[in-house]
């Protein structure tokens, strides 16, 4: 299983060798890879079904309890097999319909790291783990968004969902981080047996708020819908891929997998059901009013996710296993009408539903593809849509004493879906020929065969459904733990749920035929843009970049000594504070050993030197007087056995007196010099900072000595490294990472300074 979670991220990282070696083998040789992880999860399959879930453990960090756990049950299958499925149609679709870009091969590598972080994120059974894939898919999703880096607004496109979801992520750790500490454990599978310890405690509030942002944002739900439609700037393989079978449905996921642990609350449903309901409703009435393809898709996904979160929150059995088969089923038919928009587009060169129709009679296999998703989106009988909208009404109608209102909200999104289905699927393909497409062709069967195998699978599935009995009764049972045995059917009798069903075909119907698309419906929804969420997070954004300009320019003004003022006017106000708190203070003197005449004479020439250091009106004295004061220390260094400091701190204090010398050589004199209320100022806050500090060193003597850490490196420096200077020791092995780490920064310092020492500012002007 490691092996097929991690293999996304060994083709990425092994592509610069395939390039090297042939470039235009990389998109011959990479849809294997989703392709083999497919078969081996189908391999799997039966296993799962009849032992429920299998278990993979690899150890990782176990001192924090974070190891490498995979776990596969029905729902986590579900989400492989549509990653891996999916995923291998469109890398095989990519390498057509992407064929001679210049980076075609950077993009299958963005692909395999996003498919390799999503199995990582479906896969996970731990925490932790979880949310490491989690970030990983935000950060692969901003290249492959971002991936027409040419274009300023594919850019702010990429910008603008790393920065939703990523903000969504931190927030999703905390609740993580939050629940492993209530627990006392990262694993799902320890932490679903034991749902009261949340539900109990007095954090549960908090924590379920913070799983809700992470999934929200991720999933695209209102107020943080907005992202999702800007996405749609990437590349056709890219929205197939990540905004209607994977990416936007990993918030789903998180929520479908919680439910078992932190649902059955009054909080959890009913957010859940507002959110979800809002959600859905507002994207699918925003669908009525786009005319690009894109966009209509993008809409219309974020209902579907709507409606997920929907189902979820009204948390019936019925509307649990409803929203588990819609997670299939919306997938394939999304999948396939992305798909068929990419060829329409990249036949015709238009996405603008207003301009196309009667496209059958120049590409039959992909109107036939069109077709079949449109009738599968609006729940036409003998497709799997059907079926999936017959629970869902099923699960809603018998929730609540609210069913009635759920129910027609559910209704009401199902019915406007109906029509941006057929404005997709079916409305460019059917009516009269335009003769500026009379020259358009089907493409190459790269393109076409991925939509009709995925609109096949709509007609297969929904005529013969009982092939998925066993395994939607597995993600049935991952959902609700004591579920019980279900059987998939076409024909559940005369009854209220088939009356809806039918009401929905004719209501989305009549509204197909009567409601046009046109672009002037867009600009009547220009009013209400200053109160759309985009807006308000612009404008937000743009308030916060204000106000950190200001900041910015009020204490990173370019003084060294406006800085050092700040610093120590902050640190001598907090350690007075502590002081005024009433904490006491206790100074044994007869800790303090007795001054020596020669400490004593070592004392008065530091203070000399700093009013030396005061008085002087040039550099040189006031160098030399502060290397006095430096060197002075030293000797105190020597009185007190500590000679390797001492030599340490006399090295610096030399080369900086001399480094400092050397500058003021380069530098005018000194013209101007500080105000007697400046040096006032900078005298009294120097004496206040510096007597607090002596008051709270003094205090150390006081405070009780713990050993145990010093004494481990005393005792273990040279049984365990070999050397007898122990903080050498501890330097170079106890420490030695993180001696690795400052090294390498003072390495990157250093060429950046080399950098900006060699960068030429104006490229045009001849050396």
């Amino acid at each position: 299983m490691i092996f097929a979670v991690i293999s996304g991220f060994l083709s990425a990282a092994l592509l610069p060798l395939f390039s090297k070696i042939n470039k235009n083998l990389v998109p011959k040789v990479y849809p294997f890879v989703p392709l083999g992880i497919f078969v081996y999860l189908l391999y799997l399959m039966p296993s799962v079904l009849q032992e429920g879930s299998l278990m993979w453990n690899y150890p990782w960090v176990p001192s924090f309890g974070v190891d490498l756990v995979f776990r596969l049950d029905g729902l986590s299958l579900l989400f492989g097999l549509l990653i891996t499925g999916i995923g291998t149609l469109v890398f095989f679709y990519t390498s057509y319909y992407l064929k001679g870009d210049e980076y075609l091969d950077r993009f299958y590598g963005y692909l395999s790291m996003f498919m390799a972080a999503m199995l990582g994120l479906v896969f996970s059974d731990n925490l932790i783990c979880l949310f490491v894939f989690w970030e990983l898919t935000s950060i692969s999703s901003f290249f492959l968004i971002g991936y027409k880096n040419n274009d300023p607004s594919s850019r702010k496109s990429a910008l603008t969902a790393l920065g939703i979801t990523g903000f969504g992520g931190l927030v999703l750790l905390a609740g993580l981080i939050w629940m492993g500490f209530v627990s006392g454990t990262f694993s799902f599978t320890e932490l679903i047996t034991t749902p009261e310890v949340f539900r109990e405690h007095s954090s549960y509030i908090w924590i379920v708020v913070m799983v809700f942002v992470g999934a929200f944002t991720k999933s695209a739900q209102f107020p943080f819908h907005f992202w999702l439609p800007g996405a749609m700037k990437a590349p056709t393989p890219v929205s197939t891929y990540l905004h209607s079978a994977t990416m936007v449905k990993a918030g789903i996921y998180l929520l479908a997998r919680f439910t078992p642990i932190l649902g059955g609350t009054a909080i959890w449903q009913e957010t859940l059901i507002i959110v979800g309901g809002i959600t859905m409703l507002f994207a699918a009435v925003h669908s009525l009013f786009r005319t690009d393809l894109k966009s209509i898709l993008a809409y219309s996904t974020i209902s579907a996710l709507g409606i997920l979160v929907f189902l979820l929150g009204v948390g019936t059995q019925d509307a649990l296993l409803g929203a588990g088969l819609f997670i299939l089923t919306h997938a394939l038919y999304k999948a396939t009408l992305f798909l068929i928009t990419g060829i329409i587009d990249h036949e015709t060169g238009t996405r603008e539903v207003t301009r196309l129709a009667g496209l059958q009679k120049v590409m039959k296999p992909v109107a036939f593809a069109g077709y079949l998703a449109a009738l599968s989106s609006a729940g036409v009988p003998m497709f799997l849509g059907f079926i999936s909208k017959e629970i869902m009404y099923e699960g809603v109608f018998h929730s609540s004493s609210l069913a009635w209102v759920l129910t027609a909200a559910l209704v009401i999104t199902k019915v406007i879906l109906f029509v941006a289905g057929f404005w997709v699927g079916v409305k460019p393909f059917s009516g009269n020929l335009p003769a500026e497409y009379q020259k358009v062709h089907l493409p190459n069967p790269l393109l076409w065969v991925p939509p009709c195998i995925l609109a096949v699978l709509c007609l297969l599935f929904g005529v013969l459904p009982a092939v998925l009995d066993g395994f939607v009764q597995a993600v049935f049972i991952s959902l609700v733990p004591e579920a019980p045995e279900i059987h998939l059917a076409i024909w559940h009798g005369f009854n209220w749920i088939l009356g809806m069903s039918l009401v929905t075909l004719a209501l989305g119907f009549g509204l197909y035929l009567f409601f046009k698309p046109s672009t002037n419906l867009i600009l009547k929804t220009q009013t209400f843009d200053n109160l759309s969420p985009i807006n308000i997070a612009e404008s937000g954004g743009r308030i916060f970049k204000a106000f950190a300009w200001k900041w910015t320019g009020f204490f990173q003004n370019g003084y060294l000594r406006n800085y050092v003022i700040t610093i120590l006017l902050f640190l001598t106000v907090l350690a007075g504070y502590r002081l005024y708190d009433g904490v006491d203070i206790h100074l044994d003197w007869n800790q303090i050993s007795q001054i020596t005449p020669s400490e004593f004479l070592v004392v008065v020439l530091m203070v000399a030197s700093i009013f030396f250091a005061l008085i002087t009106k040039t550099r040189t004295g006031v160098i030399v007087a502060l290397g006095i004061v430096g060197l002075a220390n030293c000797l105190f260094f020597l009185y007190y056995s500590a000679p390797d400091l001492a030599m340490t701190q006399f090295s610096i204090d030399t080369l900086t007196v001399l480094l400092f010398m050397l500058v003021l050589v380069q530098l005018p004199r000194n013209r101007s010099f500080s105000s007697r209320k400046v040096r006032l100022r900078d005298g009294f806050l120097s004496l206040m900072f510096g007597s607090l500090i002596a008051i709270l060193a003094l205090e150390v003597f006081e405070a009780p000595s713990y050993t145990e850490v010093s004494d481990y490196y005393a005792e273990n420096a040279y049984i365990l490294a070999k050397g007898k200077n122990v903080v050498n020791v501890i330097l170079v092995d106890f420490r030695g990472i993180d001696t690795m780490v400052e090294t390498v920064v003072l390495v990157i310092a250093a060429i950046g300074v080399f950098s900006l020492l060699n960068l030429n500012l104006n490229p045009f002007k001849k050396n």
